[in-house]
């Protein structure tokens, strides 16, 4: 077993360094051959996963013109973004999507599919379900997250402003959906496991 340094990152661990369960000192270990080293307490021998944090957007269109949101938090603050955020435990995506769409922007969706799976590596810890919905209700506002909220043609995209590399990868995935090509330098490598219908 190998003591996890304090100093340095362990698969993308953002410093995890006692057990949750009793405060034994978590150590690295190898529990499988063909897998990679796992967080395990010295002590109780639990072991300490560091599984993805999911994450749930949707691509929000009225009059097909997209809903986007300049983000006035870090990361990425004055970048835009469609609305999304992390999927509570016992949360269905599908719910997470349309719940943060009424919390970041202020409007109801219906949803009628999903875009795209995605995920950027090296050292991601987020997989992001990206949903495209219609707006039906609400008043478009840029909430507590937000310096403003605006509605885009897909022809007038911020493409050098749009906030991540997933970002920019949905808005794609849409705009190819629509029958457009976005443009050549906007649109990322596609990333390992994208599954995109």
């Amino acid at each position: 077993m190998t003591a996890v340094p304090h100093h340095t990152s362990y698969q993308g661990d953002p410093g995890y360094r006692y057990c949750p369960r009793c405060g034994g000192a978590l150590v690295g270990k190898k529990l499988k051959e063909a897998e990679p080293d796992r967080l395990c307490c010295d002590q109780c021998g639990f072991v300490f996963y560091l599984d993805p944090k999911l994450a749930a957007g949707v691509v929000a269109t009225v009059d097909d013109h997209l809903v986007l949101l300049r983000r006035a938090i870090e990361p990425a603050y004055g970048a835009w973004v469609f609305p999304g955020g992390f999927v509570d435990r016992g949360e269905h995506p599908e719910e997470a999507a349309v719940r943060e769409a009424f919390e970041e922007a202020n409007v109801r969706v219906r949803l009628d599919g999903m875009l795209g799976i995605y995920s950027h590596p090296p050292g991601s810890h987020v997989v992001l379900v990206v949903y495209h919905g219609v707006v039906v209700g609400g008043e478009l506002a840029a909430m507590d997250e937000s310096l403003e909220a605006g509605l885009f043609p897909p022809t007038e995209l911020p493409w050098d402003e749009l906030a991540f590399a997933t970002t920019r990868q949905a808005v794609s995935d849409y705009v190819r959906r629509v029958g457009l090509e976005p443009p050549s330098d906007a649109v990322p490598m596609k990333p390992w496991g994208l599954f995109s219908p």
